[in-house]
């Protein structure tokens, strides 16, 4: 695994609470945790430099290696907590993977190519950002590609067209719609019209008056 997305960490077995948080913070830790579906929960601290230096490697599928001591586990990062104000992350929530099993998690959608309605006055819009997903957790991707660049005017991208990796099963309706092209300018030009028809139809109607 990536050294990018290794993180060494020491075991926490006490001084919990929000005292003992802030204690842990102070000393340019971070206090986090690691869950399992048949463990109890592992309270541990990472460097803080280190995981501010990694975190723009991590999504949430990427699949991370927490040392702590000799032992190692494989992680997905959850979640974590963030003081925006003082650039300080606060708390981190790890869930750790089994090797063998099979896991589920929402992916995110990349589009990628230039869609060839783009050329013609159409506008690409995204309506589909993650997808759930059912994998081994050496087989979880850091996100799916969705190639657009054969979308022409008023045509649609549905997830049944995406190619998956092989290991991977898809847990969403396939006829979601996950992006389209639409022809704006035409919208635009009916509105313009309509703007006039009004405009003509207020003159019109002032000249009438003026004749009475």
């Amino acid at each position: 695994m990536s050294e990018k997305r290794t993180l060494s960490a020491e075991r926490r077995t006490t001084d919990f609470g929000s005292a003992g948080a802030r204690r842990v913070l102070r000393n340019k830790r971070i206090p986090a945790v690691i869950y399992g579906k048949k463990k109890n929960p592992i309270h541990i601290t990472l460097d803080a430099r280190e995981f501010h230096n990694k975190v723009r490697f991590f999504s949430e599928t990427a699949l991370l290696k927490i040392v702590v001591g000799k032992t190692k586990y494989e992680c997905l990062m959850k979640d974590y907590q963030e003081n925006l104000m003082r650039g300080e992350i606060k708390h981190v929530d790890f869930y750790e993977v089994t090797r063998g099993q099979a896991l589920r998690a929402f992916v995110n959608i990349t589009l990628t190519g230039n869609a060839i309605g783009t050329h013609e006055g159409g506008v690409l819009e995204q309506v589909l950002y993650e997808v759930e997903i059912e994998c081994l957790p050496k087989d979880l991707p850091d996100s799916i590609h969705a190639d657009v660049s054969h979308l022409g005017l008023n045509d649609v991208l549905h997830l049944s067209e995406i190619v998956f990796p092989d290991k991977v099963k898809v847990l969403e309706e396939l006829n979601r719609t996950v992006a389209s092209v639409k022809a704006i300018k035409e919208e635009v030009v009916e509105e313009e019209e309509g703007a006039a028809v009004e405009v003509i139809d207020e003159v019109s109607d002032e000249e009438d008056k003026d004749k009475k």
